[in-house]
């Protein structure tokens, strides 16, 4: 059983948890079973107090031997695929294999074949996953980015985050390919919004031109964020003129993309919006086959 955190609000505790994890045939689910996490920590509330607010803690992902992936069957820890929901009511899903994987309603089409692949790049003193990212392209223009640009992907990081030289590069760019839209006023954290309604609005592709000629597209509903009934904004942030890495792809961006982590090849694989192959993230079998 879990542990229990002490009563002082400062103490923070290294424990251990039991976390459920459920088998899957590609298609559906199975009935779950437990396995152990010996490194976890009990830390104090004033830790998680940016969390949303039904959140009470995080599991670490990383490449790390004291990550969780790390402690599962030893051949299914080193791919990891992450598929977050668009939508608080749906579910995402992860998985801890080579697939292939299926989503409704193709249910005969493996997800893998709409994946492209770019290397891994390894950071000192850093078990996060990386990749370079040679340019940026909005309405087929390119916004330059400096040589050897390393891109962090973050899944703690709600928004993309760019270096203020590239974030001033895509926001002037951006705000050139939607001039016919009426502008709003700027909701933080935000700098570029617009007058909309329920229905959402359109705009360009934004392209990320990685190396080998690799594009991760970025389109409407990863580049826009609707922050009120009438605004919309588009959802990259102004990271500083000394942020370093200089990107930072956050968790907006990874809806409704599948993302896949290959340890034993160094690569990541991504597949740009699946809802333009006409299903989710929210699309896996959830269903427990085993269920009465």
């Amino acid at each position: 059983m879990p542990g229990q955190c002490g009563k002082s609000h400062d103490q923070a505790l290294l424990n251990f948890d039991v976390l459920t994890v459920t088998a899957i045939d590609e298609r559906n689910e199975f009935n779950g079973h437990l396995g152990s996490y010996p490194f976890a920590a009990c830390a104090p509330s004033s830790s998680i107090e940016s969390f949303p607010a039904n959140v009470s803690g995080v599991m670490a992902l990383s490449s790390s031997r004291y990550a969780w992936p790390a402690f599962l069957y030893q051949p299914l820890s080193n791919i990891l695929s992450l598929c977050l929901p668009s939508k608080p009511s749906g579910p995402g899903v992860m998985f801890f294999r080579s697939g292939p994987y299926y989503l409704l309603p193709q249910s005969n089409v493996n997800v893998r074949s709409y994946l492209s692949y770019t290397p891994l790049v390894k950071q000192q003193d850093s078990f996060g996953y990386f990749i370079r990212v040679n340019s940026i392209v909005i309405g087929k223009k390119s916004i330059n980015v400096p040589a050897n640009t390393i891109t962090k992907l973050s899944t703690m990081d709600p928004y993309t985050t760019l270096r203020t030289d590239i974030y001033n590069g895509v926001v002037k760019r951006f705000s050139k390919v939607t001039k016919r839209l009426r502008p709003a006023k700027p909701v933080a954290p935000f700098s570029l919004c617009y007058s909309t309604s329920t229905t959402g609005l359109k705009v360009p592709d934004i392209d990320f031109i990685l190396p080998d000629g690799k594009k991760w597209t970025v389109s409407t509903p990863n580049s826009v964020k609707q922050v009120t009934h009438e605004v919309a904004c588009l959802a990259f942030v102004d990271g500083g003129a000394t942020s370093e890495p200089a990107i930072v792809i956050g968790t907006f961006q990874f809806e409704d993309n599948f993302l896949e982590f290959n340890l034993e090849n160094s690569t990541f694989g991504f597949s740009s919006s699946l809802l333009r192959k006409h299903t989710s993230c929210s699309s896996f079998n959830f269903t427990l086959i085993n269920s009465p």
